[in-house]
């Protein structure tokens, strides 16, 4: 069985408890949050694009002092954040045609930009420049390279694709984004390819 693009939204609607309860509260990704963090001033504002329920990269950013926008197109993931923090910020959005009217200090898109097909992709991150400020940091997870793939969700198919690295670098500058590093399956975050870049 095979999943597209336009199912993505149904299977987390379906499976938001199951992920909820299956996803790692390890922070693997720590390494990457604490360098991402680094570069920000104390009480910064983070969009967390495809917040999903907040865990644990909300939760990370939370307890680390930084005001978080939480951004997700699932309203039953949305609703289980809500519920673990009443007075955050959550709103529902499709990061495909995000449109905040506000900017922030930093974006970070964990396990949620690589949802997007490749076209999408390159125009998304005009919209996520757009919602930087300058000097601000942007962090995602994407591909080793060019490509689709399938991963799952609660036992359910979920689309995947990404662009090369040297594409990504190309559409970044296009967008006033310089690529500040890239690593792909990095073994010490589950091999998660890691991007990072600056708004210039």
């Amino acid at each position: 069985m095979t999943a597209g693009p336009d199912d993505i939204r149904g299977v987390y609607d379906r499976q938001a408890a199951v992920y909820d309860a299956q996803r790692s509260r390890a922070l693997f990704e720590a390494r990457w949050l604490a360098r991402f963090a680094a570069g920000l001033a104390s009480g910064a504002r983070v969009l967390d694009l495809g917040c999903g329920t907040g865990e644990p990269i909300a939760r990370w950013f939370k307890a680390e002092g930084f005001h978080v926008t939480g951004v997700d197109f699932s309203e039953p993931m949305l609703d289980i954040a809500r519920r673990r923090w009443p007075d955050g910020d959550w709103r529902q959005a499709d990061m495909r045609l995000l449109d905040l009217g506000e900017t922030f200090d930093g974006i970070i898109g964990w396990n949620s930009f690589f949802h997007l097909t490749a076209d999408a992709q390159r125009g998304c991150i005009g919209r996520i420049a757009g919602h930087l400020e300058p000097g601000g940091i942007l962090m995602l997870t994407v591909g080793p390279d060019a490509g689709e793939a399938h991963g799952a969700v609660g036992g359910e198919p979920v689309y995947h694709a990404s662009l090369s690295p040297a594409e990504y670098a190309t559409c970044l500058e296009a967008n006033s984004l310089r690529l500040t590093g890239f690593l792909a399956e990095d073994p010490e975050t589950n091999r998660h390819s890691v991007l990072m870049a600056r708004k210039i």
